[in-house]
């Protein structure tokens, strides 16, 4: 009998699992992924990251009664495997060995994979240089430095797969939704025949407690086509699943669509067949869109009225600003909410100096920034680029914020407040600058049908968040229907003056990730 993993919540049992990335596939799903790729009854079905063996018990379940071949960096984590009715000669031909590291001279007529998720900043630098090396090898350029261990697993294995072979493979959602995902996708698809793509429903997501979005992909070593399944499951259900993949009975567990590839690659495969009713104007062509501030340490700079009084700080080298989502509930924030977040002891005064030499400043402000020094903040990576050190960042407070991570519906604040966010929000300045036409924005942006569109531009991770970064969001669509609707009409020309602080990339820096998967 297959058995489900039981997830800590937290402390260092869950950071170990972060560490090595181990999350089992559950029961349901590995038989589906692994009856799939064992349908010709090969002789070999190999797991490059075999944990307990999940997907070995779901090939024997489904039948398949050839051998067992993959890799594990842990051999405890065979412990499990009796659990799941495999024997030790089941595990004969599994080395105690890193895949990506290693050199393999054979093809294999079968693959599964639930790949470890290590995000890039477990990885270290030796480990980054021969994952670059590998994306070259096998698609002709690198990739972003954010991507995940995951991404690796995908391209070596489709490297293993013998010709006509079967790859069944899970990812997380954002590989398909970055700004430069489409050139990832284009060229494995370009090789390999993608055959299905299979996205969850949130009470159907796999790994329910865990903040990812995951998807699995279905590919053979064969010719491309132009089109492929895409698949809804909207319920755990593995056998509607296998029926909807071999075009039998048609199930309320499982939304089939027949899509274009290229059409899915530029919408973005973990998203649905877009509605091109609710197609429109993208919002750059109405604001500009700039993160929030980042002040480098939040405890230090951004402060409670209890904390400025308590060091004596005069207020008048401060400005008030916001700093968290929940912060913000609604879709309007007013110098009520800001007492209210006082009275509630939630900072709400940003340190504002500028150029300011610390001799000139109150002997209050002068000793503040001296526990700083004490502290050790000059020395951190983004303070340390700081001249000085205790300079903040400029942001005009902007007519509206966006609440760029986050699961509620309403994302769009009106700014009545004044203030400045963090880098829990972006700044969206409107090109019309009068009250009126930031109130229609407002009104635009908020509209169902708008945020309807944030799929399309956004990254999406488990229990439904989506995180928007500002350059994605410059491309969310207004429909026309909505800009009728409250009167907004497209600014004709682009220019306007600089908001804010010069950024600090280089325009040869913005040319040289173009092309570049982002994670």
């Amino acid at each position: 009998m297959l058995t489900i993993q039981k997830l800590p919540a937290g402390g260092d049992e869950r950071e170990a699992l972060r560490v090595k990335g181990q999350f089992w596939t559950p029961p349901w799903l590995a038989k589906v992924m692994a009856g799939w790729v064992t349908q010709d009854h090969p002789e070999v079905l190999f797991d490059p990251a075999v944990g307990p063996g999940t997907f070995f018990a779901a090939a024997r379940e489904a039948g398949f009664t050839g051998e067992f071949h993959g890799f594990e960096l842990h051999p405890n984590a065979f412990a499990d495997g009796w659990q799941l009715g495999l024997k030790l000669d089941d595990f004969h031909h599994v080395q105690i060995a890193d895949f990506i590291s290693t050199s393999l001279p054979e093809k294999f007529p079968a693959i599964v994979s639930n790949p470890p998720y290590i995000r890039h900043h477990r990885l270290t630098q030796d480990q980054k240089l021969e994952l670059k090396q590998l994306a070259h090898s096998h698609l002709g350029f690198s990739l972003d430095g954010r991507v995940g261990l995951h991404v690796f697993f995908l391209l070596k294995c489709l490297a293993q797969l013998a010709p006509g072979g079967r790859l069944a493979f899970l990812l997380p959602a954002d590989v398909c939704e970055g700004i430069s995902s489409s050139a990832f996708w284009n060229r494995i698809c370009q090789q390999y025949q993608l055959v299905a793509a299979m996205t969850f429903a949130d009470e159907a997501a796999p790994f329910p407690t865990v903040d990812t979005n995951a998807m699995v992909f279905l590919f053979t070593n064969e010719k491309p086509l132009v089109d492929f399944i895409w698949l809804r499951v909207c319920e755990r259900d593995g056998e509607a699943i296998s029926d909807a993949l071999a075009g039998r009975k048609p199930s309320s567990a499982v939304n089939l669509h027949r899509r274009k590839l290229a059409e899915a690659i530029k919408t973005g495969l973990s998203r649905p067949p877009r509605d091109q009713n609710n197609s429109g104007t993208p919002l750059s062509h109405f604001a500009k869109v700039v993160r929030g501030i980042a002040t480098g340490d939040n405890e230090f700079f951004f402060l409670t009225r209890e904390q400025l009084r308590s060091h004596g700080l005069p207020e008048k080298f401060f400005r008030r600003a916001i700093g968290r989502t929940r912060d913000c509930p609604g879709d309007r924030l007013t110098n009520a909410d800001l007492e209210r977040l006082e009275a509630a002891g939630r900072a709400t005064w940003l340190l504002n100096l500028a150029d300011e030499s610390r001799e000139t400043l109150p002997a209050q402000l002068q000793a503040y920034l001296e526990r700083g020094t004490h502290a050790g903040l000059p020395k951190k990576s983004l303070i340390k680029t700081r001249r000085p050190w205790y300079k903040m960042e400029k942001r005009t407070p902007p007519p509206l914020l966006f609440a760029y991570l986050g699961r509620r519906d309403c994302r769009f604040v009106l700014n009545e407040a004044n203030i400045v966010p963090l880098t829990g929000f972006l700044c969206v300045y409107p090109w019309d600058t009068t009250q009126v036409g930031a109130r229609k924005l407002w009104r635009a942006l908020n509209h169902p049908d708008t945020q309807a569109n944030l799929s399309f531009v956004s990254k999406s991770y488990g229990g439904g968040a989506l995180k928007t970064e500002p350059r994605q969001l410059d491309q969310l669509e207004i429909p026309q229907s909505v800009l009728d609707e409250v009167g907004l009409n497209p600014r004709k020309s682009m220019s306007q003056p600089m908001l804010l602080d010069k950024p600090h990339h280089t325009k040869q820096g913005l040319s040289g990730r173009k092309r570049k998967l982002t994670g």
